[in-house]
């Protein structure tokens, strides 16, 4: 039996080597993007509507194969893939035969968003010869679309006839900006930090899960968040006995085993009741179990796992119907709230109104906004379960933008964009559907990985990592409140894809953060990372970017800091970049936590530190220059110069000095007195420490002549 992931959520989208100071750039392109070597690429799919071959040995122009067209006038070769953003790219470049005849006309047009945009008729095919042809984006007025989904070539009349070849098909990369130009805006913050955002899935299959070591490797991972037990697995999961459905045998790891790791970290739990082949009786059993009778505390509970999806186990009547799913939820959350009235209750939903319907059509709905009837998942539920008066506390949300066959490095690369289309979809639902009541129920997201199929290399790639921190990175800037990695241990697979396109040493693909012993994958190093961006919590900032080769994010922390992320997506490129930060005044110098090909290298050759490196820069300033390293993960932390504390009144000679200070615990500060408001002089040279709130009195003595003000400086305790 595998135990492993294995749900194909059907979203993939539509869409140091440390060198501070500007120099210049180095001699490298950003990286083409491949779509035919010897076979499709990138996830590329061919839907053609001509007769063709896709493993033709001869001719070929470079490899071992190429595409053999056999084409009828109007026929044609279309390379589609899943919405992408063309403006990392310049020209489309193939190359092109004849066969024994020649003269064939094709015309070649891009599709942007499903739509087949104007023509351009290229030269006749030479015979019996292969001739390169490189058609600019601009010319086929796909130039910066955000929705690029292939190209077609079609066949025209008054040509040639007769057999054709393709080969070596490829988008090529514009050339990188001499400078990137990073602007953080300080001033406006985009919403409060959430300490449920560094989860992390867990599973009864995991047999080093209660160990000691396991307990040390979340404890530096920084985890704040469990989900158990084990993503579609839940829904044939009976919690009392640690078996799934009918077998006798048990699971490697219970409940009960699990529980005191989550107390021992200090985390969140969510877990994940059997809606599938459980009852609402057992759930509530589960919840009287672990907060009343053993007092753990834990206050998440989610009903069911993607029951949308036909690869879930369901032996209701109707498997997989919102309005069944919907109608027994509500029991789920009746008795379960009664077992104990603090916890958290969340249904299963799915972003898109008209998704998952699942072909039932006895429960449409009409979206009052719009006045359309529609049949989906979520749409029905929410309309079910509020007529039967219950408000969930949160819905759960999973996301996984690749599936079999569909790995891309670059393209995955640009899919963490798709948390706030999600977020704003999903919350335009509740609105529609739950209406008055709604706007209290929270989102969450409880799986999210780079591929729902089998897995290869990139699942244990670095690019992998950089993934999970720019999926995290997007979403911190949504209404999502959690974000829960699938998963802490998965297994190895290898099943997946190899491809030599596909960035990676390692000869496994896993979804986990570990192996089945204690060995790191690189998602490991950039959870770890992110929770060190994200620990001193606060308040997430605007961090904009000019090239979408460089994501960048921050926050202003709850330390008055400010943390800066920097993830370099280019496999071969340093990106200089020039950052501008407004609202906040940095001291000069920083700290710098980086990931990338260095520790990755260390890895596969066994020498040098596999785990995060640190290191300090010293020309901070509210502008400055920094050079991302290529693949790279880096956090810049700074600190704020010392703000001035403002005197109300500045006392007449004599009189005590006063003033009343809101800072932390152990902070200091450091006196200065001038007669002119310009030129001023310390006049205590030791700092004053002091608890948080204290009125401060007769600091320094009496005043005596001119103005006073003070220097808070918190970051000396």
């Amino acid at each position: 039996m595998n135990p492993m992931k294995t749900s194909p959520v059907a979203l993939w989208l539509r869409w140091c080597l440390v060198a501070v100071g500007l120099t210049s750039r180095l001699a490298w392109a950003q990286s083409d993007l491949a779509v035919y070597t010897d076979h499709l690429v990138n996830g590329f799919q061919d839907w053609s509507w001509a007769t063709r071959a896709l493993d033709n040995t001869s001719p070929v122009h470079s490899g071992s194969k190429s595409i053999r067209v056999n084409a009828a006038v109007g026929q044609g070769i279309y390379f589609h893939q899943t919405d992408f953003s063309a403006a990392l790219y310049s020209n489309v470049v193939f190359w092109a035969h004849g066969g024994p005849n020649g003269g064939q006309k094709l015309t070649l047009a891009a599709v942007a968003g499903g739509q087949t945009l104007a023509g351009y008729a290229l030269a006749p095919l030479t015979a019996n010869a292969w001739k390169a042809y490189t058609i600019p984006l601009s010319t086929l007025h796909a130039a910066q679309a955000p929705n690029l989904n292939g190209w077609i070539l079609q066949l025209q009349g008054g040509g040639g006839s007769g057999v054709f070849y393709l080969d070596d098909f490829s988008l090529t990369a514009r050339p990188a900006p001499a400078l990137v130009h990073v602007t953080v805006d300080a001033t406006h913050p985009l919403r409060t930090v959430d300490r449920r955002w560094t989860g992390v899935n867990v599973a009864v299959w995991d047999g080093n899960l209660a160990s000691t070591a396991t307990l040390n490797l979340v404890k530096g991972l920084g985890t704040t968040l469990f989900r158990f037990p084990g993503g579609s697995l839940s829904d044939e999961y009976h919690w009392a006995s640690n078996r799934s459905l009918n077998n006798t045998w048990q699971w490697n790891t219970s409940f009960h085993q699990f529980a005191p790791l989550a107390k021992a970290v200090g985390a969140d739990v969510i877990l994940t009741v059997n809606y599938g082949t459980g009852t609402p009786a057992e759930a509530a059993a589960w919840v009287r179990d672990s907060n009343i009778t053993n007092h753990y505390g834990f206050r998440y509970w989610e009903i069911g796992n993607e029951n949308y999806g036909s690869w879930e186990t369901d032996t209701n009547n109707q498997p997989h119907e919102p309005y069944t799913y919907a109608t027994r939820a509500a029991l789920y959350y009746q008795q379960m709230k009664a077992a104990d009235p603090t916890i958290k209750v969340g249904v299963v939903v799915v972003d898109g109104e008209n998704n998952y319907s699942n072909g039932y059509t006895n429960h449409t709905v009409t979206n009052v906004r719009t006045g359309r009837r529609v049949n989906g998942w979520t749409p029905i539920v929410l309309t079910r379960i509020k007529a039967l008066g219950i408000v969930p506390d949160f819905l759960v949300y999973h996301y996984y933008p690749e599936y079999t066959g569909q790995e891309s490095d670059p393209l995955l690369l640009q899919t963490s964009t798709w948390w706030a289309s999600a977020a704003a979809d999903i919350r335009q639902q509740i609105k529609d559907y739950y209406g008055a009541g709604g706007d209290a129920i929270e989102l969450l997201a409880t799986e999210n990985n780079s591929n729902a199929g089998s897995q290869g290399r990139q699942s244990t790639s670095l690019v992998n990592g950089l993934y999970l921190a720019d999926s995290l990175g997007q979403l911190t800037k949504t209404e999502f409140n959690s974000f829960v990695w699938w998963d802490l241990r998965n297994g190895a697979d290898t099943t997946g894809s190899f491809d030599p396109t596909l960035y990676g040493w390692r000869t496994v693909g896993d979804l986990g953060l570990l192996d089945a012993t204690t060995n790191a994958y690189p998602t490991f190093y950039a959870f770890k990372l992110m929770h060190q961006f994200l620990s001193k919590g606060g308040m997430v900032l605007s961090a904009t970017t000019d090239d979408l080769g460089l994501s960048t994010y921050a926050l202003k922390d709850g330390n008055g800091g400010l943390q800066l992320l920097a993830i370099n997506k280019n496999p071969k490129l340093t990106t200089s970049a020039s950052i501008s930060i407004t609202g906040f005044t940095p001291l000069t110098n920083a700290i710098v936590t980086s990931y990338g090909i260095p520790q990755d290298d260390a890895a596969r050759t066994h020498s040098g530190s596999l785990d995060l490196a640190t290191n300090s820069v010293s020309n901070i300033s509210t502008v400055f220059a920094y050079n991302f390293p290529p693949y790279s993960l880096t956090l810049l932390s700074l600190n704020a110069q010392a703000p001035l504390l403002r005197l109300q009144t500045t006392p007449p000679s004599g009189s005590p000095l006063t003033f009343e200070l809101r800072g932390q615990p152990g902070a200091s500060v450091e006196l200065q007195q001038s007669s002119d408001l310009i030129h001023w002089h310390p006049v205590v040279t030791n700092h004053l420490s002091f608890p948080e709130g204290v009125l401060l009195e007769s600091v320094g003595g009496t005043v005596r002549n001119g103005y006073w003000r003070g220097i808070y400086r918190p970051e000396l305790n």
